[in-house]
Formats: structure tokens, C-alpha cells, sequence
């Protein structure tokens, strides 16, 4: 579906005809190629520090969405065909965003919903990113061996789930014929992707309303630690304020710059805003999956019994590298060291499978982490959740190695991948790689270091103690027979 897009020039008349005020700022385009941005038109210090304000109804969120569908009969009857999807933030102002584009489509025959700011104000955001989603297939391969690549697999299967609940949901509704009617409708995945593009990289938690989009302030760029010099909030009369930073100043041309996040991750970067801050000296953070071996006698009632991602996130706090994933534990222990499971019978019929550890009942893998905490073993169990994740850390870099000559080999291809997806995919993979290089280093040292606790020596002498092969007796008398 095809949508007009406006000059950004054409903004400050907009913000005029719908009450968003700007002190002293103005959102222009931006030199070498960097698209648009909020810049200083005046010396700024903290002494006056509302650089915008954009009133409370020009806010999406979940709230004013559903306030807008009590006098916008169309977005209610979709709001209400897609169901719980509907209710939460991204699936509100996702189908807000396609209400919208539908109405400013030169597609669409008819309208759909009534008349809102946003109508005109989406002809303002960009139409071409540079998210993974919108990755051809080869620029894609760059991502092998990199924690972006199963992300993004599970990203592209969720949003064809929602694409098909969107269509079974709507498609008999009469208002939305523009999106399926077989002759004239429009409505296709790739605008799909879009509106999901446009929320992922322009979606802000703003206090006291949650996850929405702002218009204007939308149009901040990123700039971390020092370089963040604005910041977004809501004043008293729930209007959303964007303001100087307590003790900064901004001169005249200078671009106001706000952090998307100051702790995210590379791989978070590319997959929400399809960049990576050039100040980043590693990946930060990254999640990695692991399984439950085949040979776990317990493994179905784990993954059962327990509701936790599968996998473990390494990421670095204070110059060190440490770990988080309460599934983890679930490998590292088993019925001899006190886990149970019991199947109960319900009064409606139902079953329900019960855990516990040492006879205690718990609910949930954050309890069963606490048990292991207070046991005398938790230095055992440490050890075994350290030696799982370094290995599964070294199959992740050996497959990193392995495919740095396929990765070579695309680059290296005239047209295949485009310079700048190129790059960002390569920075991910060197930074992904430092970081699981420095996180198997320090991780070795805990091993060794677990290795010489008390507790742990005891364990192993234990254990030694009982796979120790029985020799038989020999008392020296040939001739006696003992069968």
C-alpha cells in the first residue's frame, strides 16, 4: 500500500494547527544524509528548560486509543474483533498506525475511521529502515553466528501469526474491505512490517502513561551518556514535555539528542533501530539459547513445569561479565539432589503437576533458585551452571569462526549487501565476539575458583568415592570357590 509522504518542512505548520508548542527548536533535516532531527535554534541553558510540549490527545497509547474508539466507530469494531491483541499497547497503536495509512493511501477507494492528527502526521515518518526485518535474504547470512539471528527468526514467525489473527479477525468486518477485499484490498504484510518498524524504533515509556508514540519529540535521535542532552517526560496536566537536561546547554545548531537506552545491547540496537551506538566498545548484552539434554530423564516435566525462556543472557555491569537465566538451574539439577514432580488430580478433572525440592512445594524456577541458594550445595550447583554455559558460550564462538569466510564471501560480492547493512552486521559480530571472548575468560576463573571451595571438594571426593570400581576380594587362597 502506497502512502504520501510529506517534507518535513511542512511540520511546523502542523504543529501549529494542533497546540504542540516549540521553545526555541525546530525538527530539520540533518547533514550527511542523517534524515531528521531536533535542533537548537536559539541558545538553550537548564534556567528554561520546556523545549516541547505536545498536548495529552496527541499522545498514542493504549489509553487514548480506546478513548478515541468511543466516538471513531470503525477502530472500535477492529479493536474489538482482534481481541486481547487489541489491549495492549503495540497491538492498539499498531492498528491505529494502519487505520491511518489506510486513510492517507492513494490505494484505498474508501476510508477507513474518522479524521485524526495523526492522519496527516504519519505522512511525516519514514518509509524505508534499516531493522533486520527488512534485510534481504543474503544480508541476512551475516547474521549467522550472531544472537540477532534466531531473534529475528522468531520476530518475522510472530508477525506473520499476527498479520493472519489480524486478517481472520477483520476480514468480515465491512469497514475493512479496503484491507481484504479480493478485488480492492490493499493491506499487505509489508505494511505490516512497516507500522511494526515504526513502533519498535520510535515507541518511548513515558512516565505515568507507559509505552506510546509522541509526535515530535518522535523525531530525537539517539545520543548516549554525555552526549544525551534532552530528555522526554509528562508535566502536570499530562502533556507529554520534551526538556534540557539538569546542568547541560545546547547552542544555536546544535541537535538535541535523547537516549534510546543507555543499557541496550548491540544486538537490541540493530533489531529495534537498525543501528549500533558507535560508542560501544562490546556487544553489552546478548541472550543465548540452551536445551535440556535429551539423556534428562526430567526434561518434558521441566519445560512443563516451568515458564521461563530458555536460554541465559551475558552481559557486562561494571567492566565485569556476568550471567542471567533462571532456566539454567533447571539443568543443573535432578531428582538426586531433591527436585520432584507429582501429578495431582484436580476436583474439575483437570491435572496439574506439582514441583518441589526437598519435599517443600515451589512455584516457578525464581523459587527454585532461591532453594539452591540456601542449600549447603550451592557452590556445586554454580559449578554445574558455569561449565553449561561456557560450553554453550564456546559452541556459539566456534560457529562464529566457522562462518566468518561465508560472511567474507557475501562482502566481497559486488550489489549482494548493501554498504551500510554490511556494516552493521559486521560491527555485531566483532562485538558479539568480545564480549563472549571476555565472558569465557572470567568464567573460567569462577569455575577454578568454585573448584577449590570446601563444599565442592567434598562433593567431588564423594562422588569419586562412589564410581570407584569394586575390586574383587583375594585373600590369596586359589582353591576356595565363592560362586
Amino acid at each position: 500500500m502506497h502512502w504520501d509522504s510529506w517534507a518535513i518542512d511542512a511540520l511546523p505548520s502542523w504543529s501549529a494547527l494542533n497546540n504542540v508548542e516549540m521553545n526555541g527548536i525546530a525538527v530539520s533535516v540533518l547533514q550527511a544524509d542523517r534524515g531528521s532531527g531536533i535542533v537548537a535554534m536559539k541558545d538553550t541553558t537548564s534556567k528554561d528548560p520546556v523545549l516541547m510540549t505536545v498536548p495529552r490527545e496527541l499522545v498514542l497509547s493504549v489509553e487514548t486509543i480506546w478513548e478515541s474508539a468511543k466516538s471513531d466507530q470503525d477502530l472500535n469494531n477492529v479493536l474489538h474483533a482482534v481481541g486481547d491483541f487489541g489491549q495492549n499497547a503495540r497491538g492498539a497503536i499498531l492498528i491505529f498506525l494502519l487505520i491511518q495509512i489506510t486513510a492517507t493511501s492513494t490505494d484505498v477507494a474508501r476510508r477507513i475511521g474518522n479524521a485524526h492528527p495523526w492522519t496527516d502526521y504519519v505522512r511525516f515518518l519514514p518509509t524505508s529502515f534499516s531493522m533486520p526485518t527488512f534485510w534481504t535474504d543474503e544480508e541476512c547470512k551475516l547474521l549467522q553466528g550472531t544472537s540477532l539471528e534466531p531473534a529475528l527468526r522468531t520476530k518475522l514467525k510472530a508477525i506473520d501469526r499476527e498479520f493472519a489473527h489480524l486478517r481472520a479477525s477483520t476480514e468480515s468486518l465491512e469497514c475493512c474491505k479496503a484491507w481484504w477485499d479480493r478485488d480492492l484490498g490493499c493491506l499487505t504484510i509489508e505494511d505490516y512490517l512497516q507500522v511494526d518498524a515504526l513502533y519498535r524504533s520510535r515507541a518511548m515509556d513515558l512516565p505515568g502513561t507507559g509505552l506510546a508514540l509522541v509526535p515530535c519529540i518522535d523525531m530525537a535521535n539517539h545520543g548516549s551518556g554525555d552526549a544525551t542532552n534532552a530528555l522526554y517526560e509528562t508535566d502536570a496536566h499530562g502533556n507529554a514535555v520534551l526538556v534540557l537536561v539538569t546542568g547541560k546547554t545546547a547552542k544555536a545548531g546544535e541537535e538535541l539528542l535523547i537516549t534510546y537506552g543507555d543499557d541496550k545491547g548491540a544486538c537490541e540496537m540493530v533489531f529495534s533501530y537498525g543501528f549500533i551506538d558507535p560508542n560501544l566498545v562490546n556487544a553489552r548484552s546478548l541472550f543465548l539459547d540452551i536445551e535440556i539434554p535429551d539423556d534428562d530423564p526430567l526434561k518434558l516435566a521441566k519445560i512443563e513445569a516451568f515458564d521461563a525462556a530458555p536460554g541465559f543472557r551475558v552481559y557486562t555491569s561494571c567492566d565485569e561479565v556476568s550471567w542471567y537465566g533462571p532456566f539454567v538451574w533447571l539443568q543443573c539439577v535432578n531428582e538426586e539432589d531433591g527436585l520432584e514432580f507429582r501429578v495431582l488430580q484436580c476436583n474439575n478433572g483437570e491435572k496439574e503437576l506439582q514441583v518441589s525440592w526437598n519435599g517443600a512445594i515451589i512455584d516457578g524456577v525464581i523459587a527454585l533458585e532461591k532453594c539452591l541458594e540456601r542449600s549447603n550445595m550451592w557452590d556445586v550447583f554454580r559449578l554445574r551452571a558455569y561449565v553449561a554455559i561456557v560450553q554453550r558460550i564456546k559452541v556459539q564462538l566456534i560457529e562464529h569462526e566457522t562462518l566468518n569466510e561465508a560472511r567474507e564471501e557475501l562482502t566481497t560480492t559486488e550489489h549482494i549487501v548493501r554498504p551500510r547493512i554490511e556494516k552493521i552486521a559486521l560491527a555485531l559480530s566483532r562485538l558479539e565476539a568480545k564480549l563472549l571472548h571476555q565472558a569465557v575468560a572470567e568464567f573460567e576463573d569462577t569455575i577454578v575458583h568454585l573448584l577449590g571451595t570446601a563444599e565442592v571438594k567434598r562433593y567431588l571426593n564423594a562422588e569419586e568415592i562412589i564410581n570407584e570400581p569394586v575390586q574383587a576380594f583375594d585373600n590369596g587362597d586359589d582353591d576356595d570357590d565363592f560362586s
